[in-house]
């Protein structure tokens, strides 16, 4: 993260297995400048003592609505007028509810309620939880009223399922917040992200695709939002939460992606390319499954679908393009000799088919590239070097354009 932001953060930790995160989360915030104060459930504290809170923060940890040792015991006036930032996590499907109908039976809930502060919550809750309607309905609601929302990630739950219901890692969380303390540094220009593999029907039962997991544009957008930008996600099947604050347009094909993207940058200012594209398509789809003994079916004929990446380069006005190149040798030569044959103005390369990055991982590692310079991003999540990734681009963008002074 390497930064220091000097940010006033209201944690809230709610009760559940994920609230022994939170102290991690706030060591980390700490670390970065922050000062912390913790406002926990009572079924908070049944998992992690709020003497471990008041260790890490220097503060006592609040937990009554009504506390007489408060000034006016009004606490949750005074805490919300305290913090420049109130971040939830973990945020559980109870607590999400309150606050998405306006309920306020706990100091948590009614901090919430009188906070004119950003407010950011990192759900965490059994998967089939996470998925029941109303629960979506209520993140929905609180995402309409300036929410935001960072997760839940998927994978196992300490229940043994599996699916999406897991807080986010404290560092992703962490990189989140911050992005905006960092400033807008996009404010004011409208982003292109596509992401995801793309889906290529053979029949009514197959497909050509690959496995990309769009974990990568994904974050850039969600990172690209914070910022200021005005952001269009075209997106291939994924299995993620779509960004919020940003417009969702969701293809299968090359072709569907294809038309979508054009469309969305010709009145775009940067469009990056992180989606997997697949390079060839079936000639002709079959109408119905083929079958091992029929005749021919043991040969698809394919034919190349277009590049959607130097298309959006040869528009004209074109937008700043940025290209991905996913490489399982020689990366160097490879990616270089995209940057020049498709005229981008910066290409992200990565290697994959290795045991640690790349396609459906957490974590990933970039070396950037551009005319006259290049720059490595080491191995971090995707979310944090999606952050580092922007603000690459950003000041890039301004030394090509300088504002000149009138």
């Amino acid at each position: 993260m390497g930064r220091v932001i000097n940010k006033r953060i209201l944690l809230g930790v709610c009760g559940g297995i994920a609230a022994y995160k939170a102290a991690e989360l706030l060591r980390l915030l700490r670390k970065q400048g922050c000062e912390v104060r913790v406002v926990m459930t009572a079924a908070a504290a049944r998992f992690v003592a709020p003497l471990t809170f008041q260790a890490l923060s220097g503060h006592s940890v609040h937990s009554e609505l009504l506390d007489p040792d408060q000034e006016q015991a009004m606490s949750h006036i005074h805490l919300a007028r305290w913090a420049d930032l109130l971040l939830i996590a973990p945020a559980t499907a109870d607590t999400l509810a309150k606050m998405a109908h306006g309920l306020a039976d706990d100091l948590l809930s009614t901090v919430y309620l009188a906070a004119e502060c950003p407010v950011y919550v990192a759900p965490a809750m059994n998967q089939a939880m996470w998925a029941k309607p109303v629960t979506q309905d209520n993140i929905a609601r609180l995402q309409k009223h300036g929410v935001v929302t960072i997760g839940p990630a998927v994978g196992e739950q300490a229940c043994g399922e599996q699916g999406f219901g897991r807080m986010v890692e404290p560092a992703e969380i962490v990189e989140s917040v911050l992005a905006d303390s960092a400033g807008n540094y996009l404010a004011g220009l409208k982003l292109v992200v596509s992401a995801g593999p793309t889906r290529e029907p053979l029949d009514p039962v197959r497909f050509i695709s690959n496995r990309s997991s769009g974990k990568m544009g994904y974050a850039l957008a969600r990172a690209a939002v914070a910022a200021g930008a005005d952001v269009t996600l075209v997106s291939g099947p994924v299995q993620l939460p779509a960004p919020a604050g940003a417009e969702l347009v969701e293809v299968e094909t090359a072709l569907q992606m294809h038309d979508a993207v054009l469309k969305a940058c010709r009145n775009a200012d940067v469009y990056i390319g992180a989606a997997a594209v697949a390079d060839y398509r079936a000639k002709q789809i079959a109408a119905h499954k083929l079958k091992k003994a029929e005749t021919g079916a043991d040969v698809i004929q394919l034919e190349k679908n277009p590049d959607i990446v130097a298309d959006v380069a040869a528009l004209q006005p074109k937008p700043w393009v940025v290209g991905f190149a996913a490489e399982t040798e020689d990366l160097e030569n490879y990616a270089l000799g995209k940057l020049r044959s498709k005229n981008l103005d910066m290409i992200a390369a990565n290697w994959v088919g290795r045991a640690e990055g790349g396609f459906d991982s957490e974590r990933n590692a970039l070396q950037v590239f551009w005319r006259d310079g290049r720059k490595a991003l080491e191995m971090a999540d995707k979310t944090s070097l999606a952050v580092q990734l922007l603000q690459l681009i950003a000041e890039r963008m301004h030394e090509k354009n300088p504002i000149k002074n009138p």
